[in-house]
């Protein structure tokens, strides 16, 4: 089969691979008809080059059409599916406390990291990922989302992963009436949080500084500011407390951490043995987009974090934020935990999340390479890329 292989540094291939198999009685096969590029891949893709082998498969957001069956597995071929990121086994403590991101049964404990994930270096299983023709689903009838065939897979693919972690991200918030959220980041999962945090009724203000990112949060209701005065603005506009929570959708390549930046750049140079632990023990997160939400965020509270953080040495404002009795609540997202609510409005005719209107770049898997490349560099106002495989 042909699959979107990672060669190295800002280096991406469609490549011939084999086929997956059948490899457990709990196994499926399915043939993927939508994948997507995840602003996640983008670390891969940049950052997290000592934790991947030349030619593994990329991709964690996929759905299609299961093909294979293992002999324990109730799915049957011809079925709709969205498969989502997380790995889990659906049975262990973990799972049945909806954290099936710390799935106990595929847990990396020689990393001490969580739950394995499609696509997602080392560190999480190094499990071949969905930007492919084929894709093997571990734990089939857990690790899968049965779909109708009634609408298009652009309103069903972002169960995969986007769409739950933006509602992760907003409940994470937790805030019981209207309120006022600042949003850090309007890439895909910005701009969807945005959108469910103003669906349920708070005044949302998303700070980025890409004007087609804040020209289609402006289209669902969001303030969308370019962010050069932002805590000022949002004091300005909260009485001078600051918002009730702040949710950072951006994570560890935020713009304005020079430091950080060039350490991002050393590591893609060093040797894997050598870059691997500066990676694992050292802080190089930039986290120019957390110390803002922190800064946004009123006494007593919420910061929700929803972008992706690898250091663990990063220096934080720890005085300031126990002071000001801050909460902080972080994580990847539990898939599985929300799509008995998600799936309805997915589902509902309103669209009531727009997502019709989120996807600006689309292409088969030979466009992978270039749309990489396009999607990092913000260039011909790309927010979110869908490939199709057939």
């Amino acid at each position: 089969m042909r699959a979107v292989t990672w060669q190295g540094r800002r280096d991406v291939a469609v490549s011939e691979v084999p086929d997956p198999r059948i490899l457990e009685p709990t196994d499926a096969v399915v043939r993927i008809t939508s994948t997507a590029i995840c602003g996640s891949d983008l670390h891969l893709y940049e950052l997290f080059g000592p934790f991947i082998d030349r030619g593994d498969i990329l991709g964690h957001e996929a759905m299609g059409v299961v093909e294979e069956v293992g002999a324990a597995v109730a799915l049957r071929p011809g079925q709709r599916v969205v498969v989502p990121f997380n790995i889990a086994c659906g049975t262990c403590f973990m799972c049945r406390r909806g954290l099936q991101s710390q799935c106990e049964t595929t847990q990396n404990r020689d990393y001490g990291t969580g739950a394995s994930l499609f696509g997602y270096t080392k560190l999480y299983g190094q499990v071949p990922g969905g930007q492919a023709e084929l894709l093997r689903v571990p734990f089939a009838d857990y690790n899968t989302i049965p779909v109708d065939t009634d609408l298009p897979d652009e309103r069903y693919l972002f169960l995969s992963d986007i769409l739950p972690t933006a509602w992760q991200a907003v409940e994470y918030a937790g805030l019981s009436e209207p309120g006022t959220v600042v949003v850090l980041g309007l890439g895909p999962v910005g701009q969807l949080t945005s959108r469910i945090a103003a669906a349920r009724g708070h005044r949302v203000i998303a700070i980025d500084p890409v004007p087609e990112r804040r020209e289609m949060a402006a289209r669902h209701g969001v303030e969308a500011w370019e962010g050069d005065d932002d805590i000022e603005r949002v004091l300005a506009a909260t009485d001078g407390r600051g918002a009730d929570a702040a949710i950072d959708a951006v994570g560890l390549e935020a713009h304005g951490s020079t430091l950080a930046s060039a350490a991002h750049k050393l590591i893609g140079v060093m040797p894997d043995a050598v870059a691997r632990p500066m990676m694992e023990r050292a802080g190089i997160d930039r986290l120019a987009a957390l110390y803002s939400a922190i800064d946004v965020v009123r006494r007593g509270g919420t910061v929700s974090i929803s972008g992706v953080y690898a250091g663990d040495g990063d220096i934080l404002p720890m005085k300031t934020m126990f002071d000001r009795q801050l909460t902080l609540r972080m994580g990847q997202c539990n898939v599985k935990r929300w799509i008995d609510d998600l799936l309805p409005l997915v589902r509902d005719e309103a669209d009531p999340f727009g997502l019709d209107d989120l996807v600006t770049h689309r292409g088969g898997l030979d466009d992978a390479p270039a749309l990489y490349e396009t999607f990092q560099k913000k260039d011909d106002g790309c927010i979110k890329v869908v490939l199709s495989p057939a």
